[in-house]
């Protein structure tokens, strides 16, 4: 296969956001590695930021991390979910980043006696990251544009990929366009306009989309899908119908299947493509239709308001549930609330407990006194990056006694500094992709739970941090009962600690959410979740 040979599909947004762009992108990307093609992934977000890493959760939701130490938009993590090609720092461009490259190249003189511009240097250089995913080992790249169709800040990207098919072919290139048909109850009816206009955008822009999907609440209807494509200049069969999925955003492919996407594409670009097998992908379905058991999890952290925030914990708390036939249910508790409450009032009659990341000394008490009531009712706990370092601080405190024990990211003049900052940290200045980040090599202790869970004794995990748990305190903890049972292969960093004589109680520094799939759940969540059912299932017997 020759690199000429790597098909486009362009995957836009209009009407409003949170459509599911990034649902459907992936989706997308499933069916078609499901009929046996290589499939690449990207997003294009427009703002300006290099990377999401030093935004707010309230505004972004989570920063996605991949394996080469990437931090990048969550849609990412739908791509890896959902498909299996390689994700890269390629695999998320933003105007940031695009602006940097444009004028570092500038500075350097690569442009001499050219005045630079939004045409054609920005949009060359979104084509070259675009361009850059091709390769014979690649059928299909498909690339999500952020935002919305009229925003002010997506032009350049707009019109980068509308002069792809000008350099490559437009037999080679398909856009699809996702839109929404909202039903008004006043009028009893679904309304077109809004994806007739949307489309108009997008024409005026000079993209004329080949695909369009469909967002709505009711059944869609011949008479409003024949109305949308003629008003918009497509195919009735190219207007797919995509109503909100009553289970699982798991059974988007096969809503998007049904529909007769998958041959739709196949067809307008000509692919040479294999039988569809979603067999195992259906029997996924089966499972989170019909679960066998049921367990609460106490998610306790400091963005509860945001849903996205956490998105990746909550999906990896999915996923080990399909493991056990089990339906997760996630209880959110905001940190803070736990400062001011008794923890029985929040935390009485659930089956385990989650402390995920965060940043900052807002709701860390509450994290705290969370963490003490699990160990102390034996309730199975699992902390995350900082969900780890409050459970180091917590035993300090209220174990070895260490009263005023604390991070030096809240205190930096604690008696006890039990977590401390990375030395390769101690000289960072600039806050954007500065942490220690990506794929990181463990050892596990022999015969440790992390090592029985995991089934292998080294593992590599995702990371996003500056502190660690100190290891001048080692010796303590261990005397204690908190065993430090993962480390960098340098022996320097302690990656997981755990309480032998506990249900579960484990923590680690890394972030294995990143690392979960529905077929294939992280090992550590699927660990936790079958605790929190052996709870569930004593209290049951218990009568509690």
């Amino acid at each position: 296969m020759t690199q000429h040979a790597t098909k486009h599909i362009f995957v836009t947004g209009g009407v409003v956001s949170s459509l599911g762009k990034g649902l459907t992108a992936a989706s997308i990307g499933l069916i078609l590695e499901r009929r046996g093609l290589r499939v690449r992934m990207q997003k294009l977000d427009p703002y300006l930021n290099v990377d999401p890493g030093t935004m707010s959760p309230y505004q972004h939701g989570e920063v996605y991390v991949l394996d080469d130490g990437s931090e990048t938009d969550l849609d990412l993590g739908h791509y890896e979910r959902f498909t299996n090609g390689p994700l890269s720092r390629a695999s998320n461009c933003t105007t940031g980043r695009i602006y940097l490259n444009v004028i570092n190249k500038e500075r350097r003189g690569d442009y001499l006696g050219d005045t630079v511009q939004v045409v054609p240097h920005i949009t060359d250089e979104i084509k070259a990251c675009v361009m850059s995913l091709r390769g014979d080992d690649v059928d299909v790249v498909i690339t999500e544009l952020g935002g919305t169709v009229g925003d002010i800040e997506g032009l350049p990207f707009l019109e980068a990929i509308r002069q792809i098919p000008l350099q490559i072919g437009k037999q080679n290139c398909l856009f699809i366009h996702l839109t929404l048909a909202p039903y008004l109850k006043a009028a009893r009816e679904l309304k077109t306009k809004p994806t007739q206009h949307s489309v108009q955008q997008l024409r005026e822009i000079g993209i004329q989309p080949d695909v369009l999907v469909v967002r709505t609440e009711r059944d869609l209807g011949a008479g409003n899908a024949e109305k949308i494509a003629l008003h918009c200049n497509v195919e009735t069969r190219a207007v797919i119908e995509e109503p909100d999925k009553e289970f699982s955003i798991y059974e988007v492919p096969l809503g998007l299947v049904e529909h007769g996407l998958d041959e739709l594409i196949i067809e307008k670009l000509n692919l040479k493509a294999g039988p569809l097998d979603l067999t195992h992908w259906s029997e996924l379905l089966h499972r989170v239709r019909n679960p066998q058991h049921e367990v609460t999890i106490a998610v306790v952290g400091k963005y509860m308001q945001h849903k996205d925030a956490y998105k990746s914990i909550y999906e990896s708390l999915d996923h080990a549930g399909l493991a056990h036939s089990t339906r997760v249910l996630v209880k959110r508790i905001e940190a803070e609330e736990l400062q001011e409450a008794d923890p029985e009032s929040l935390l009485s009659g659930v089956d385990g407990l989650l402390v995920p990341g965060g940043f900052g000394m807002r709701g860390i008490e509450g994290k705290i006194e969370a963490i003490t009531y699990a160990r102390k009712n034996d309730i199975p706990f699992f902390g995350i990056c900082l969900g780890m370092q409050c459970a180091v601080i917590e035993f300090a405190r209220n174990v070895l006694h260490l009263e005023d024990a604390n991070s030096t990211e809240f205190s930096s003049d604690t008696g006890h500094p039990v977590i401390c900052l990375l030395d390769e940290q101690k000289q960072v200045t600039h806050k954007g992709a500065s942490m220690r980040l990506g794929a990181q090599n463990c050892d596990l202790k022999p015969g440790s739970r992390a090592e029985q869970t995991y089934e292998t004794s080294q593992i590599s995990e995702r990371h996003r941090h500056r502190y660690e748990f100190n290891p001048a305190y080692r010796k303590q903890f261990e005397a204690a009962g908190l065993i430090p049972t993962g480390y960098s292969p340098d022996g320097g960093l302690a990656e997981i600690i755990e309480i032998p004589d506990h249900p579960w109680f484990l923590a680690v520094q890394f972030h294995p959410e990143f690392k979960s799939k529905p077929p294939a759940p992280h090992p550590l969540f699927a660990g936790f979740v079958e605790a929190a059912l052996a709870h569930h299932q004593q209290r049951m017997q218990m009568g509690v």
